[in-house]
C-alpha cells in the first residue's frame, strides 16, 4: 500500500522548501556583502598620542653624509622605521612617499630609517619606490634603541619644537595621515 501525500501538504512542503532555498541564497548574499566591506576598511594603525622629548640621534644618509634629528628642529617630522624585508614597510612607502609630497612645503619632513640593512640593500628599493624624501642607514639598531621599539614599521611625528606627539606601531594609511598629521603641521 502507498501512501500519498494530500495536494495541500505537498505544496505546503514545496513553499517551505522553496522558502528555505531563498532564506539560504539571502544569507550567502549578505554574508559575502559583509566580507567584500570588510576587504575596503582601513585596518592600519591608528597612532598614540604621545609627549616626549626627541631623543639625539645621528646617522648616515645614502650619500654617507652625517645627519641628525636636531637639523630639522623647527619642521614637523616623521621619523619612519623600516626594513626592506618588512611587508608593511613596503605597503606604506607609497603612501608615505604621496603625503610627503603633498605636505614639504608646509614645513614637514619625512625621514625614513632603514634598520640594520646596508646601502647595497637599501638603494634599490629606494630606486624601486622612487622615494625622494630623507633615508637614513642604521644598521646597528641605534633608532629603535633611542625610540625604545622592536616593530617594524614604526612611525613618530616630531613636532616643530622636537616633542614627539604622535606614534605608530605598525603601517600608516593614507587617510590615517591625513586625519592626524596636517594638525601638527599647521600649529
Amino acid at each position: 500500500m502507498t501512501t500519498s501525500v494530500p495536494p495541500s501538504r505537498a505544496r505546503v512542503f514545496a513553499l517551505m522548501s522553496i522558502g528555505l532555498g531563498f532564506l539560504t541564497v539571502g544569507v550567502m548574499f549578505f554574508i559575502l556583502l559583509d566580507q567584500q566591506n570588510a576587504s575596503t576598511q582601513d585596518f592600519s594603525a591608528v597612532p598614540a598620542k604621545v609627549n616626549f622629548p626627541a631623543p639625539e640621534l645621528i646617522l648616515q644618509d645614502l650619500s654617507g653624509r652625517q645627519v641628525s634629528l636636531e637639523d630639522y628642529r623647527g619642521t614637523v617630522v616623521l621619523v619612519n622605521l623600516w626594513a626592506t624585508w618588512c611587508p608593511p614597510c613596503r605597503e606604506e612607502m607609497p603612501t608615505l612617499q604621496a603625503f610627503y609630497e603633498k605636505h614639504k612645503d608646509e614645513g614637514f619632513e619625512l625621514i625614513a630609517i632603514n634598520q640594520e640593512e646596508s646601502l647595497e640593500v637599501v638603494q634599490p628599493f629606494v630606486d624601486e619606490f622612487g622615494l625622494t624624501f630623507p633615508v637614513w642607514l642604521d644598521e646597528d639598531y641605534e633608532a629603535q634603541q633611542k625610540f625604545d621599539t622592536m616593530n617594524l614599521p614604526s612611525s613618530y611625528v616630531i613636532d616643530r619644537n622636537g616633542t614627539v606627539r604622535l606614534m605608530w606601531i605598525g603601517g600608516i594609511s593614507k587617510k590615517n595621515l591625513e586625519k592626524f598629521v596636517p594638525d601638527i603641521i599647521s600649529e
